[in-house]
């Protein structure tokens, strides 16, 4: 076990305790912008479909329903303006964290096989191939990069932590260069439905790869547009050639959705109101929070989606978490998602609006 866990990096977030017990020891309380999990309720419709689904004593199926899978299908068509999607197009998994991390190990790669990632990017992407002892690598452009020994591609598009989007001619040019190489290209969309100044564009548009899924997957997730983190609820939708092997080493590895989660993530993508509900509230905070941060002295980088503000003073990202813990809110440094965020923060925008209220005082 030791061997395994030697080749993962130091957890980021545990050096955050100090800063946290600062910010906690405010008089009027923490206000936790650090860490990007949904704090608004269930919507009602997805707690129905999972409480009437939890009378589930068989075991599921890895594939999940033919009714989520109609779902998911039909969601990818509609949403993101993918064409021609069967069942053989989908796969359920269980949270999207869960598949980056693992990845690389379930697609065979080793010693020798590079992944590559944004220069500014979630941790996950670099775990998955040192769990699959992998070499990985960082980027500006992607297509810059040596193809050689490329076997993964990540891209991520909203951006976590920058919330920067890839117009889709930059898209289409990526997903060009990634079929010349023969490099097989996973695109990170969990924020797409949170786009503010920007509509993000998926992989799965025609537009963008020409009316073929060959060699590209997109993975979505619930957690963030139906406040369903604590359900693990995600899919992948792309290149059945590469979908298929998946689904046959997820069932050896019993990855499988539980019964009652299927059923609520079938609700979940049958209503796009509550979605607009939701967006809605991120939409007023993010408004409150940045008019707070600029006024505070800060500047905002990117930031036109997802769910966070990427901003700085213009210092150590450290001295910045500490300057704001003094007041009671916790952010995360830049530098969790790579040395080129050194001087800046990623302020999330899950918090209630009295947190937000506060924190916006406080500034």
């Amino acid at each position: 076990m030791s061997a395994v866990s030697d080749r993962l990096p130091t957890f980021p977030w545990d050096k955050l305790t100090p800063y946290k017990a600062t910010a906690a020891a405010h008089p009027d309380g923490i206000v936790d912008l650090s860490v990007g999990t949904p704090v608004d309720p269930v919507p009602e419709l997805i707690q129905k479909a999972l409480v009437a689904a939890a009378d589930s004593p068989g075991y599921p199926t890895v594939w999940g329903t033919p009714e989520l899978r109609d779902a998911i299908t039909g969601w990818v068509e509609r949403r993101l303006g993918a064409r021609d999607v069967t069942h053989r197009h989908v796969l359920p998994i269980v949270g999207s964290k869960e598949l980056v991390a693992w990845l690389p190990t379930q697609l065979g790669l080793g010693p020798g096989d590079r992944v590559a990632y944004p220069r500014l990017a979630y941790p996950t992407y670099e775990v998955g191939a040192r769990l699959a002892r992998a070499e990985y690598q960082v980027y500006d452009d992607p297509t810059e990069l040596d193809p050689e020994g490329l076997k993964l591609l990540w891209l991520n598009s909203p951006s976590n932590p920058t919330g920067k989007v890839l117009p889709k001619a930059e898209l289409t040019r990526i997903v060009a260069w990634a079929r010349e190489h023969g490099v097989l290209l996973f695109s990170d969309e969990c924020y797409l439905e949170l786009g503010w100044e920007t509509d993000p564009v998926s992989v799965l548009h025609p537009d963008v790869n020409g009316g073929s899924y060959e060699g590209i997957v997109a993975v979505h997730s619930l957690s963030k547009r139906s406040n369903l983190a604590g359900y693990r609820a995600a899919f992948l939708a792309g290149d059945p050639a590469v979908l298929a092997p998946l689904l046959e080493i997820r069932k050896h590895g019993g990855m499988m959705t539980s019964a009652p989660t299927q059923a609520a993530v079938i609700a979940a993508l049958g209503d796009d109101d509550h979605v607009r509900v939701q967006r809605e509230r991120y939409a007023a905070r993010r408004t409150l929070l940045r008019e707070a941060l600029l006024a505070h002295g800060f500047r905002i980088d990117h930031s036109e989606a997802s769910l966070y503000l990427w901003a700085t003073r213009g210092e150590s990202c450290w001295d910045t978490v500490s300057h704001l813990a003094e007041r009671g809110i916790l952010v995360a440094p830049g530098d969790f998602y790579g040395p080129a965020g050194a001087e800046y923060v990623r302020v999330a925008l899950t918090a209630t609006d009295e947190r937000v209220a506060a924190a916006v005082e406080r500034l």
